[in-house]
């Protein structure tokens, strides 16, 4: 009997130093946005095809260097000296193709620096030969396709004519594609107007157009682009978001009911999804200065919760309030993308029922194992080590988002 109780108690240390250690695995840098997001508009006119790539600035000094002085920005001496470098980067990584053939950059139209703060994008534009009626046009990514390191997403977006398309490449699905009819092709303007090299936003306001009734001929075997594309983005999003499935763990090792879990998980449900949507639609705009150290203040409050009250109760108000703030930082990623009206609906119901089915996944997993581990004696200790690594990361992160950005 002795031998019987010595193990489950071993058992369940041992549960809980490999949970501790699991977490403590996650990277100290986790931010609320894990991704490096690019933002593409491929542009259809009869003279030619028109992409506009843009990166953050801290990935172009990664791929090209150049940052000589090292204060992770390019100044205008740097910027100019990599852009050579990084239009080489940029032709062997994105490539379009027009019937099947993988055409060749005719000119690079602009390349300019759009300062703003920690935003601050380098842009490029570059020119290739025009598709005509009939034929397919496709574009890849590979960028850190071979890098498990860096979760990476290109957004794209597609005008031709009056009609607009939106897709996300990310994973292993890197290529969007479309068959261009005669009657789009009959509908696409001449030429773009020129943009102004430092337009700031002028790149994406060249970028709009009016979004009428037509239709995008895709793909079916290589095209991402549609709702399939923004739920598996929304996937990979919270899977790299180790700061949220911290949270989401803090929340569910504390001793509650069945009813008291359901409850809390649907608040943080509803409450995420509602300043998502409001975020990407553009009716609340919150720094990420201010969320990403509420995210991690958030993880901090809930594991010290967990410390000093062995039984909580009404913790759905609290995750709802959380999770307010958790809604903001799984919009990030979706803000700087220009998606049409007509398709927004449909794509950020599909980012959001993409963080869901992984949120659900976890729970479902985890929930029956934790539960046991309640059974024990010891549970207590379990709380205790696990709410412990959590304040201790989550308090690393405040203090890395907070004093240094």
């Amino acid at each position: 009997m002795f031998a019987h109780k010595l193990g489950k108690v071993i058992a369940g240390i041992g549960g809980t130093i490999a949970i501790a250690l699991a977490a403590v695995s996650f990277p100290l840098a986790a931010s609320a946005h894990a991704y490096s997001a690019s933002y593409t508009t491929v542009e259809l006119t009869k003279s030619g095809t028109v992409v506009t790539y843009a990166i953050d600035e801290l990935s172009v000094i990664e791929w090209v260097g150049g940052d000589a002085n090292d204060n992770k920005m390019l100044e205008p001496e740097e910027f100019e000296a990599d852009k050579e470098p990084f239009a080489d980067v940029f032709n062997k990584n994105i490539t379009l193709k027009i019937g099947g053939k993988a055409q060749a950059p005719v000119q690079i139209e602009n390349y300019y620096l759009d300062r703003k703060g920690d935003a601050t994008q380098v842009i490029m534009q570059v020119r290739y030969p025009a598709a005509s009626g009939g034929e397919s046009l496709s574009l890849s990514d590979t960028l850190y396709e071979k890098d498990a390191k860096t979760n990476y997403v290109n957004l794209l977006t597609i005008h031709y004519g009056s009609g607009q398309s939106t897709s996300a490449l990310n994973g292993g699905d890197r290529t969007w594609a479309m068959q261009i009819t005669d009657d789009q092709y009959a509908a696409l303007p001449a030429d773009l107007q020129p943009v102004a090299a430092g337009g700031g936003d002028q790149a994406n306001d060249a970028a709009e157009g009016a979004v009428s009734g037509n239709t995008v001929t895709e793909s079916s075997e290589s095209s991402t682009s549609g709702w399939y594309s923004f739920f598996k983005l929304g996937m990979h999003h919270i899977l790299g978001g180790y700061d949220h499935l911290l949270f989401l763990f803090s929340l569910l090792i504390a001793r509650q009911t069945i009813k008291q879990y359901f409850v809390m998980i649907t608040a943080f449900t509803v409450a995420h999804s509602i300043t998502l949507s409001m975020t990407v639609l553009g009716w609340i705009s919150v720094p990420g200065a201010f969320v990403e150290p509420m995210i991690a203040l958030s993880i901090c409050y809930v594991a010290i919760d967990n410390m000093v009250r062995p039984q909580v109760s009404y913790r759905w108000m609290l995750t709802f309030l959380f999770g307010l703030i958790h809604g903001m930082g799984f919009a990030d990623i979706l803000v700087g993308m220009n998606i049409p009206r007509k398709e927004m609906g449909v794509d950020l119901a599909s980012f959001n029922l993409g963080i869901e089915a992984v949120q659900l996944g976890i729970v479902c997993l985890a929930l029956p194992i934790i539960l046991g581990l309640h059974r024990y004696r010891h549970a207590r200790k379990f709380v205790l080590a696990g709410s412990s690594t959590a304040l201790l990361l989550g308090g690393i992160w405040l203090v890395e988002r907070v004093f240094i950005g």
